[in-house]
């Protein structure tokens, strides 16, 4: 079972900590535990308890209506939240289908919020701060592998899904290339660049995960394509990242190439005459043509 603080609590319910303090004095929601040095730590079904209260408090209960109901009466107002067309409460439910591994929850969640407002938006708007919230659940070791997955492969599979849906482009352009380096197995990021650059119409081929880079040359050398794309979230040495790709930049001739993740924006500094950043999603709209 994982322990969790009050500022994990905070980043994964979206509740401020002063607000949690009140209403664990004043309504008793949750009781934590305490360490010798008095600091509280929380439950996963105290996480769970306080998911839900901010589902119902969001949706317009008022906290002191929520702490008169019990935890029967909690669910079932929770369900009839699950059938409500609002995002408001989009990352809560996401989170509680990570926790219980539900997968109709998660689907009907992200299946609403993509009939909505579109997969794009709903990938930056509400994908991307609830995979954040997730890196504090490993920070606090409360996700397993198994958990990561799970949730990783749905997301996968839908972003797959909404791709398969749109039409191959008819441009005779050369294509936009997008591979991952050698090791880098974190996909969803360049799944996702994928999706909007075929949605732009752009032309795009497609290598996936751990592309060696010997493959990597041959592929360059016989498609000609008009700009790399790739991102790269797995630690790697700085010395490492350097040579890569100050030596793709050399092998592949110049060619423009678009880069997002965790490490090119760590190190962005020493790679800023060898490849363009991509931070947000407008980027793949203004920058990558």
């Amino acid at each position: 079972m994982a322990e969790y603080k009050i500022k994990d609590l905070e980043i994964l319910t979206g509740i401020k900590a002063h607000t949690l303090r009140i209403w664990e004095k004043r309504y008793g929601l949750v009781s934590p535990e305490r360490t010798d040095t008095l600091i509280r730590t929380y439950t996963d079904n105290e996480l769970s308890i306080l998911l839900n209260v901010a589902m119902l408090n969001k949706s317009g209960i008022k906290i002191s209506k929520i702490a008169t109901m019990n935890s029967a009466q909690i669910s079932d107002k929770v369900w009839e939240l699950n059938s409500t067309p609002s995002s408001d409460y989009s990352t809560e439910k996401l989170i509680l289908a990570l926790l219980e591994l539900n997968e109709f929850l998660f689907k009907e969640t992200l299946q609403k919020l993509i009939d909505e407002v579109g997969l794009e938006k709903t990938f930056s708007d509400t994908l991307v701060p609830f995979l954040g919230r997730i890196g504090v659940m490993w920070l606090v070791k409360t996700i397993n592998t198994t958990q990561e997955h799970f949730i990783s492969n749905l997301i996968r599979q839908k972003v797959i899904s909404e791709i398969d849906k749109l039409p191959l482009p008819k441009s005779t352009d050369a294509p936009i290339m997008l591979f991952l380096p050698e090791h880098e197995w974190h996909e969803l990021g360049l799944l996702f660049y994928q999706y909007v650059l075929r949605s732009k119409g752009i032309p795009t081929i497609y290598f996936g995960q751990s592309l060696p880079y010997d493959s990597l040359i041959e592929c360059i050398e016989q498609i000609n394509p008009k700009a790399l794309v790739t991102s790269l979230l797995t630690g790697v040495d700085e010395k490492f990242i350097t040579s890569y790709f100050k030596q793709l930049k050399k092998e592949s001739k110049g060619l423009p190439i678009y880069a997002g993740g965790y490490q090119i924006n760590m190190h962005i500094e020493i790679l800023k005459n060898e490849v363009v950043e991509i931070k947000e999603i407008s980027d793949i709209h203004t920058k990558i043509k």
